[in-house]
């Protein structure tokens, strides 16, 4: 099996195997280190010893071993020690599914409702759901949330500790309190998804796993849930984003900006099942922020052209979008629509406020729109220069790449 290959493995058994010690055994916040340990011996002997017949199994029974030891060596828990002394370690496992993928009857969804709990503010059940059901690391985390590394670690280290002495069950929450952490998980499957269709580090432009998972995800809280609204909506912006992918990047796996895609590239499926969802969802009353930017996304892909896309439609829903939702983002893509619409500079006027906004005004996404705002307008000094600083502000090679050769062009050109 290849690193990657393997990374893909590790990466979808990781939140079953926490599930697993989770509902076994208690101890949220050891058993994610167990969890962790046990990952790490995967990674480390797997390649020479090759992938157990049921790597599931073999996870959750070096994690238990290891959460074993961990918890007999806490003298502070001596009363707990004496039950972990009789626990029995796991021994056979239904083998999983041919893919190796997660499956609809493991702990995932359970762990996902457990990480948002009301005893956590909303940015710690983000952060840690992000942790130990999307595999996200703090780092990532703390870009998706535009604050400091350090500032993340501490967040969720709280947050682990606040499950730990919680004292919850683990298991599905009563309907009451499911619909209190809806929002937090809801938003958590959000970034998951945002992260793998955009990855924000590292050499690659997407992490197509991280988008599939959090679109599994999805599909299970709809089942759960098929009359939200906001619940079909978040799928349907899933689905209707994803159905781009396959054109997204040129043959030497560069950026290509939607203007330019391929369009036959397309997901027609994808497309097809988001906008059947999103026109059910619209009609089940006042629309949330995620069946408006659903609602958006189906405009664009349903475009025969770049040139045909109603802008106009587009720019209004963000109108709609911006009175429920104060999101630096938003109002960045409701500028591009303006612009679309009335004229770059019209896009760029509004540009002006969000400079002045701490959340977004050192964002590479600030600076690459102003620069293709002044690209429009005919400035290309001062196009080629946002660019740029686009560029230094970007820590995922494909865009800063992208952002270069951009730079470059208009240089060139002059």
């Amino acid at each position: 099996m290849t690193g990657t290959g393997l990374e893909d493995l590790l990466r979808h058994l990781a939140p079953q195997v926490l599930g697993a010690l989770v509902r076994r055994y208690g101890h949220f916040d050891t058993a994610e280190d167990a969890t962790q340990e046990a990952l790490l011996a995967a990674a480390t002997r797997w390649p020479q010893e090759g992938v157990p017949d049921n790597p599931r199994g073999w996870l959750i029974t070096v994690a238990s071993r290891r959460l074993t030891d961990l918890l007999r060596g806490e003298q502070a828990r001596r009363h707990r020690e004496d039950a972990a002394a009789r626990w029995e370690l796991p021994g056979r496992w239904p083998a999983p599914a041919a893919d190796s993928r997660p499956q609809d009857s493991d702990d995932t969804l359970v762990l996902l409702f457990m990480c948002c709990h009301p005893s956590l503010t909303p940015a710690s059940q983000i952060a840690l759901t992000l942790r130990a059901v999307g595999g996200l690391t703090t780092a990532e985390i703390a870009r998706a949330f535009l604050v400091p590394e350090a500032t993340m670690t501490r967040r969720v280290s709280r947050a682990k500790r606040r499950v730990r002495d919680s004292g919850i069950p683990f298991g599905m929450p009563p309907a009451a309190d499911r619909a209190e952490r809806l929002g937090a998980v809801l938003h958590t499957l959000y970034l998951i998804f945002n992260e793998g269709y955009v990855s924000t580090s590292g050499p690659s432009l997407h992490r197509a796993e991280l988008s599939a998972e959090a679109i599994r995800l999805a599909r299970m809280v709809h089942r759960l849930l098929p009359g939200d609204g906001e619940v079909t909506g978040l799928l349907a912006l899933m689905l209707l984003t994803d159905a781009r992918r396959p054109a997204r990047t040129g043959p030497d796996g560069g950026l290509v900006p939607m203007a330019e895609q391929d369009r036959s590239l397309w997901n027609a499926d994808l497309v097809a099942e988001g906008v059947a969802l999103v026109t059910g969802a619209l009609t089940l009353g006042a629309p949330g922020p995620y069946q408006l930017q659903a609602a958006i996304a189906a405009l664009h892909d349903e475009a025969p052209s770049a040139e045909e896309t109603d802008w106009p439609q587009i720019a209004a829903l963000y109108e709609l979008l911006m009175r429920i939702s104060d999101n630096p983002v938003v109002a960045l893509s409701h500028a591009v629509a303006v612009a679309m619409v009335r004229g770059a500079r019209a896009g760029l006027d509004l540009l002006e406020g969000l400079g002045a906004d701490e959340r977004i005004a050192e964002d590479h996404r600030l600076h690459a729109v102003r620069a293709h705002l002044l690209e429009m307008a005919g400035d290309r000094v001062a196009a080629r220069d946002s660019y740029r600083a686009a560029a230094l502000r970007t820590a995922a090679s494909p865009q800063r790449r992208y952002l270069h050769a951009r730079a470059a062009r208009l240089a060139d050109d002059r």
